[in-house]
């Protein structure tokens, strides 16, 4: 098992394979935000299917300004950056010196990128526990959620890889 791991873990420090694999997370984020993640159902009568895209939607449709813009801040907008910066640093048309500026940039913000995962896993977790309400958990809950978590995986092996180019 320690061997499968170790072969998994190296498979991500060559520059192509990180580049598919950042390429199959942005896919997949895409698809996570666009397909349904949740259904919600009130007594029998009333049922509700959301995406990320269309929460936002509605949210901005219903005059709830400020919660849209933290939404979308955090769902969409920081998520993008974090992608292209991904993609940036990957590209190598900047300078060693700008490698580390924009790394230490993306650490700092990139923290709070899909703090949605939890929001969603919460909404969940409280959904369940009501008597009157039932969830439903599709399949844009799971993909944007391997998403994200490739996407981890992607962004800590290209910091480690720009601070050994760096050195």
């Amino acid at each position: 098992m320690k061997k499968i791991f170790y072969t998994f873990s190296t498979l991500f420090d060559r520059p192509v394979v990180l580049w598919w694999a950042l390429t199959l997370g942005t896919l997949l984020f895409i698809l996570g935000i666009s397909l349904p993640m949740l259904t919600i159902s009130k007594l029998i009568f009333i049922r509700d299917s959301f995406s990320i895209l269309t929460g936002l939607f509605d949210l901005l449709e219903g005059g709830q300004i400020i919660i849209f813009l933290l939404v979308a801040s955090f769902s969409v907008v920081l998520p993008v950056l974090k992608i292209s910066t991904l993609y940036l640093l990957l590209s190598k048309k900047t300078s060693r010196d700008k490698h580390n500026k924009i790394l230490n940039v993306m650490h700092e913000y990139g923290r709070w990128a899909m703090l949605d995962v939890m929001i969603v896993a919460l909404l969940v977790v409280t959904v369940k526990l009501g008597a009157i309400a039932n969830i439903q958990v599709h399949s844009g809950f799971y993909v944007f959620g391997f998403g994200t978590i490739l996407l981890m995986i992607v962004t800590g092996k290209v910091s480690k890889l720009v601070q050994r180019s760096t050195r």
